[in-house]
């Protein structure tokens, strides 16, 4: 059990995740990534009149397939194979965040954040509502989220999913140094 209660270190998490890659390249020459779904979703459910989701979605139902299993490995994950041991953090990130007001460090997502209490908050409405606006956004935007450009866009060698990759890394550093310290203490 303590093979997959225990988080994988990067040199073997990391391979696995790239043989995913010319696995569906190779077994069904399918392309990686979790946004389009959201597409598959729509296109299979609403019987609108929208020419975005008039296309034929049931040739993409592996991919429904896929994130059905991602969703419900998570859930056992969660539920079944958790340990509910503190985040490890390094002691410097740990103490700037306890400095900017997070305290909760017992579980992937901070409760002084992400929890229904803080929804009804400005700091938490802006996380969780106008943040998941802005991912949505910016992945229908690139053209897709960074496993689809990051995994399977720069290992097919492709340009633009080089360029969304670096863009989301830059956005991340922006946020993380210049944003987020004053949103926290909203």
């Amino acid at each position: 059990m303590d093979l997959i209660t225990h988080p994988w270190p990067w040199y073997v998490a990391g391979p696995l995740i790239g043989l995913v890659v010319p696995a569906l390249l190779i077994l069904g020459n399918k392309t990686f990534g979790i946004s389009s779904s959201l597409r598959h979703i729509c296109a299979a459910c609403i019987p609108a009149n929208i020419s975005f989701f008039k296309y034929d979605w049931k040739k993409e139902s592996w991919n429904l397939f896929f994130v059905a299993g991602i969703v419900l490995g998570g859930f056992t994950a969660a539920q079944f194979l958790s340990a509910n041991h503190p985040v490890n953090i390094t002691a410097q990130t740990h103490t700037l965040l306890k400095q900017q007001g997070v305290k909760d460090f017992n579980g992937l997502l901070p409760k002084d954040i992400f929890s229904f209490d803080q929804l009804l908050t400005l700091r938490g409405f802006i996380f969780m509502v106008i943040g998941g606006f802005l991912v949505g956004f910016g992945t229908r935007y690139a053209g897709g989220c960074t496993s689809g450009h990051a995994i399977m866009g720069i290992s097919n060698l492709q340009w633009p999913s080089l360029v969304a990759t670096c863009c989301f890394m830059a956005g991340g550093f922006i946020m993380t140094w210049f944003i987020l310290p004053y949103l926290l203490h909203l």
